[in-house]
């Protein structure tokens, strides 16, 4: 099956007193997934939100995917609250980690996928080994944890090795990515796309949205 252009918008950038109404906006139009940003104070600095509330987003909204990104220094210990709270795509870094794929197994053995994520200090190679059992792979355009910052396009031959390896893997990209930045993301063979701001908050979201995706789908083989 070839791969598919997926825009997922990252819910930390919407109204969190409005989530379950904005997520739902978000879904109404046009998006292709949620994307739940999870940090513990440990690795990043910053804290958000857990598994109580993701559950609680998910007795809202029923059928939509989604994907927990998880930055956090022990993924291992939210497996099973997240799976319960109804998480589709479960994506951690391997950074902290001793044994990704102990990890990995217990993630699809609570009936999730598998997401791998990296750094932008992280070479490509460190995740190399890992593919066979991964589901996605996130390659981070910007250092996690902090917002407002600019797009790092040197984080692109990652994802051009990752397409020029894997044709049929999920590539996703995060961290300043939108209209003025899709282009390079899509055409270095980027697929799933995370984008904050520059959907959350315009004027048009189904605009956005629809534009992004398009980008992407003209890059597709």
């Amino acid at each position: 099956m070839s791969i598919q252009a997926k825009i997922g918008p990252s819910i930390l950038n919407a109204d969190l007193a409005n989530l379950a109404e904005e997520s739902q906006k978000l879904l109404d139009n046009g998006a292709d997934y949620l994307h739940l940003d999870v940090m513990d104070g440990n690795f990043v600095p910053n804290l958000t939100f857990g598994h109580p509330m993701v559950k609680c987003l998910r007795n809202k909204i029923k059928s939509a995917f989604f994907e927990t990104h998880m930055m956090v220094h022990n993924p291992e210990q939210w497996i099973a609250p997240m799976a319960d709270a109804g998480v589709n795509l479960y994506t951690f870094h391997i950074e902290p980690v001793e044994d990704v794929c102990k990890v990995s197994r217990l993630v699809q053995e609570a009936g999730m996928k598998v997401g791998l994520a990296i750094k932008p200090g992280t070479g490509v190679e460190q995740i190399e080994k890992y593919i066979d059992i991964a589901d996605l792979v996130l390659v981070m355009t910007v250092e996690p944890g902090f917002g407002g910052q600019s797009f790092m396009a040197d984080m692109m031959p990652k994802v051009e090795w990752l397409r020029s390896h894997y044709p049929n893997l999920d590539i996703e990209v995060d961290g300043g990515v939108g209209p003025k930045t899709i282009e390079c993301c899509a055409k270095s063979g980027a697929n799933w796309i995370v984008s904050g701001t520059a959907v959350v908050g315009a004027t048009d979201q189904r605009q956005v949205i629809s534009d992004m995706r398009g980008v992407v789908q003209r890059y597709i083989k």
